[in-house]
């Protein structure tokens, strides 16, 4: 049980009550449901690879949405990690291909382009006709940095480069807002267009 809880508080976000809590959890487990548990984490260890096309993680190789011929190959969202296709597949709406970078230009961290995934990304421009790249990198300094390297990357090869809007949420009130936010409200204001 000990040796549960130290691993369990491993992960990320996971503490030593939130550990705790999860080994008692697969302690009250029906045997059978423990077991599902345990052959999900091994499997997942096992059959779950980078796609060779946009470096997603998945079961098969290319990835389920690299296959699927009904999406637009030509558009392209760049994001930072896994968890972030994710959280823009599950808005149901982005009907492209990603790209994965696995990480973000950072140099305080010793983390330059050449570790991340952006000569693949400019390699795949180059060669498979790829019309837009939309740059969904976090809205931080370390996001920012690497927009720019992408952007200069890709400039001389023709690609549209975007990158996701910015600004005040719908629903929300400027009081509540903070100073970069309304900055990046300001900047990426538009048109106001009649209906």
């Amino acid at each position: 049980m000990l040796n549960l809880m130290r691993e369990l508080g491993r992960m990320p976000g996971v503490g030593q009550k939130s550990a705790e809590r999860l080994a008692h959890y697969v302690l009250a487990l029906p045997h059978d449901d423990a077991m599902q548990l345990a052959t999900a984490i091994q499997n997942v260890k096992q059959n779950v690879s980078h796609c060779s096309i946009c470096c997603n993680i998945g079961e098969t190789d290319p990835c389920h949405i690299c296959k699927d011929h009904r999406r637009d190959h030509k558009k392209v969202c760049v994001v930072e990690q896994p968890k972030d296709l994710f959280t823009i597949e599950k808005a149901g709406f982005y009907e492209g291909v990603y790209h994965v970078l696995f990480g973000h230009i950072d140099p305080l961290d010793n983390v330059e382009p050449e570790d991340i995934n952006i000569d693949k990304l400019v390699d795949r421009a180059r060669n498979n006709g790829i019309q837009e790249v939309i740059i969904a990198t976090n809205p931080n300094l370390e996001g920012d940095v690497t927009a720019m390297y992408i952007l200069e990357q890709l400039e001389p090869l023709g690609v549209k480069v975007t990158q996701l809007a910015r600004g005040m949420p719908s629903g929300s009130y400027l009081e509540y807002a903070n100073s970069a936010v309304i900055a990046d409200a300001i900047h990426g204001r538009k048109s106001i267009q009649k209906d």
